[in-house]
């Protein structure tokens, strides 16, 4: 078969991967790059993603995709530490000690987080779709831990729309978080970057004949008989990863919108460490970005020179205007740090960055064939109700047995 693949993030890509041989592989991407959000900067001769990433010890698929790559003894395991930053202080909370020790939250408060940890694996999910988190937090577990633990998290995840997300997408993120020692969190990366995994699917997918067309956005996509033509090509099956409702513009079918947030994330270096060590710094106090991520003390500064460090945003709508300066001179204020000490900084911009898994967010999931074409990506129930790389890439993989005639549905 001609099968069309529509963008180049890590659901196109493992599709591609896997149909690519047995059929004719035709990508279009509209960035000059592969990897969507998973994508990188080269900046001093190395690599690094243009938003935070790690992975997880379940990540099972994507762990046999790293194999069938021949790219998995690359991975490792190291420890990523949280805190949060209140009342202009930064507070440590991975050990047992400093979660003791941590103002903001009462005994009690502390009491039931821990119950709450500890059960949120066994937890039905599909019951708390309907319900909002904020809601759920307060009245099982109260007003203090919503306000001193729960309410920055969501805010560093969602933004403004925090309110809306459901009680499953948090108890999914506990869950998925829930390999840790005394010390913080077991969390995997490739070394050299998840470039590695990037340029690999590409280097698969061209040796087995397909081809990639970076900066090639789709403009046109029509319905001919059984088939669809993109970009007037006609194709016997086409896969979208694309939001379905951005597909919709160029011709796409007409399904209920997926909610989806947008994301400004500054990347910038300095020549030290002013998050205390914190790998994950969520924002208590009011801020323009709610986490800073120190991308060096999750992996070793050695390796780049120098410290990297994430401004994570979240938007609806349009992005305010200066975003990343504002963000930039708040940091330098509130970390006391010299503009003059920033040897560089990137912004990365996506409207589209991922869904907000909305009260009600279950029932809006596409399945994998939608009126004759093919759709999956980070809108798919492979990542409902938390996101991930590895949720991408099952989406990517079930999509392609779909298309081969697998047993796969939804």
């Amino acid at each position: 078969m001609r099968i069309c693949i529509i963008g180049g993030g890590l659901t196109g890509l493992a599709a591609a991967h896997m149909l690519a041989g047995e059929h004719e592989i035709h990508l279009f991407e509209k960035m000059p790059y592969l990897g969507g959000c998973l994508s990188s900067y080269n900046v001093n001769g190395y690599w690094i993603e243009r938003y935070y990433h790690h992975c997880f010890s379940g990540d099972n698929h994507l762990f046999a995709l790293m194999r069938e790559l021949g790219i998995h003894e690359s991975l490792e395991w190291r420890t990523g530490t949280t805190g949060y930053y209140s009342g202009g202080t930064v507070y440590p909370l991975n050990t047992p000690a400093e979660i003791i020790r941590y103002p903001e939250l009462s005994l009690l408060g502390k009491a039931r987080l821990g119950l709450l940890t500890l059960t949120a694996k066994k937890t039905d999910l599909a019951a708390l779709d309907d319900i909002p988190a904020e809601r759920y937090i307060i009245d099982h577990l109260g007003d203090n831990v919503y306000t001193s633990f729960f309410e920055p998290l969501l805010k560093s995840k969602f933004g403004d729309r925090r309110k809306e997300v459901s009680a499953a997408w948090l108890f999914s993120r506990i869950a998925i978080r829930s390999d840790r020692g005394v010390s913080g969190e077991r969390l995997g990366y490739l070394n050299g970057g998840f470039q590695r995994l990037i340029d690999s699917l590409e280097k698969s997918i061209e040796k087995n004949g397909g081809i990639i067309g970076k900066g090639t956005p789709v403009t046109s996509l029509t319905r001919t008989g059984e088939k669809w033509a993109v970009n007037h090509t006609t194709y016997d099956a086409v896969l979208s990863t694309i939001p379905p409702q951005v597909l919709q513009k160029a011709g796409g079918p007409a399904i209920p919108p997926i909610p989806y947030q947008g994301a400004a994330c500054v990347t910038l270096a300095i020549d030290r460490d002013v998050t205390h060590g914190i790998y994950w710094l969520n924002m208590k106090d009011r801020a323009p970005y709610g986490a800073v991520v120190s991308h060096t003390n999750f992996i070793p500064r050695e390796r780049y020179g120098e410290h990297i460090i994430y401004l994570a945003s979240y938007f609806s709508g349009n992005l305010p205007a200066n975003a990343d300066r504002v963000m930039i001179d708040d940091f330098c204020t509130r970390f006391s740090v010299a503009p003059a000490e920033i040897r560089w900084h990137r912004v990365a911009v996506d409207p589209f960055a991922g869904p907000v898994y909305t009260t009600g967010y279950k029932s809006l999931i596409p399945s994998y064939e939608q009126q004759g074409l093919y759709m999956a990506g980070m809108f798919s129930r492979t990542n409902y109700p938390e996101r991930s790389m590895e949720g991408s890439v099952r989406a990517g993989r079930e999509a392609a047995a779909c298309i081969s005639g697998g047993n796969i549905h939804g």
